[in-house]
């Protein structure tokens, strides 16, 4: 399906030849986690659609959905009753993660995914050894069979995204051009910020993103007030308010093959140009 999608690019007018070259100069086994500790502000789309990407441009990607509700896991069209092993098992030292990844009908692309027994996993983390580090234990032995890997975070600042950001080398803030857009990213800098001190030296703010976008003054102004407070670290590429974004996941299908020429397909392409040249 990969070389389908390659071969449509330039059908759909889109330019990939220069990602592709940046991507295959690009290390193995960057991984990045997508947080905010908001709802509803296009982190699991975000995660979905790089890591397809990120597949259809020629390497292999893992998903890993660290959001006990699983829309990352439904999104790429796995059924969450069939699933016999999860994050879950994997955090709690029952199987390694390489037992919990299923492929996906992306060719390239896989996915650790999520259960509603990773609600319990904060609770039963509490007293156990190491806990900030269970994610970064289970994901060391792939960081070299993927090109990149994609944590889609829950919408809250927990344990769960603690381990995220300790298992990452950068952090891609999703942010919605709302009028609020700004509250509440003060507090996740500090935590990202907490965890390079303690937890994590190396951890980076890969980027801001911001999602949403409508025409409107509104958005605009929320477009120039973030880049006025955070500068070059907030992405060129802006994700629009799109339909075929909203209506893909029900399909169980990334943007770019459920409409490769829609707006929001174009945008995420254009995003994992920007993450693969920022490495």
């Amino acid at each position: 399906m990969c070389a389908l999608i390659v071969e449509q690019y330039f059908a759909a007018g889109v330019c990939i030849s220069p990602f592709l070259q940046d991507y295959i100069d690009a290390p193995m086994g960057q991984v990045i986690a997508i947080a905010n500790q908001k709802g509803g502000v296009g982190k699991t789309t975000t995660a979905i659609n790089l890591g397809a990407c990120m597949a259809a441009a020629g390497r292999r990607a893992l998903l890993i959905d660290m959001d006990p509700q699983g829309n990352a896991t439904s999104g790429v069209g796995i059924d969450r009753n069939s699933i016999e092993h999860s994050v879950y098992e994997a955090l709690m030292g029952e199987v390694p993660l390489d037992e919990v990844i299923l492929s996906t009908s992306v060719d390239r692309l896989d996915i650790a995914p999520s259960t509603r027994d990773l609600v319990g996993a904060e609770l039963e983390l509490v007293d156990a050894d190491e806990r900030e580090f269970r994610l970064r234990a289970a994901l060391e032995p792939l960081r070299g069979v993927y090109g990149h890997i994609f944590i889609d975070c829950p919408p809250s600042l927990n344990l769960l995204t603690v381990n995220a950001l300790t298992a990452a080398d950068g952090v891609l803030v999703t942010l919605q051009c709302e009028y609020y857009a700004l509250e509440g990213l003060s507090e996740l800098l500090q935590t990202v910020s907490r965890v390079q001190e303690v937890l994590n030296p190396k951890l980076e703010l890969q980027g801001v993103l911001l999602t949403m976008f409508q025409h409107t003054n509104l958005s605009s102004q929320v477009i120039e007030d973030v880049r006025e407070h955070l500068g070059e670290k907030v992405y060129q590429t802006i994700i629009p308010r799109n339909i075929t974004l909203a209506e893909a996941p029900s399909f169980g299908q990334p943007v770019i093959f459920y409409d490769l020429r829609s707006a929001g397909a174009k945008a995420y392409l254009a995003l994992a140009r920007e993450v693969v040249s920022r490495g």
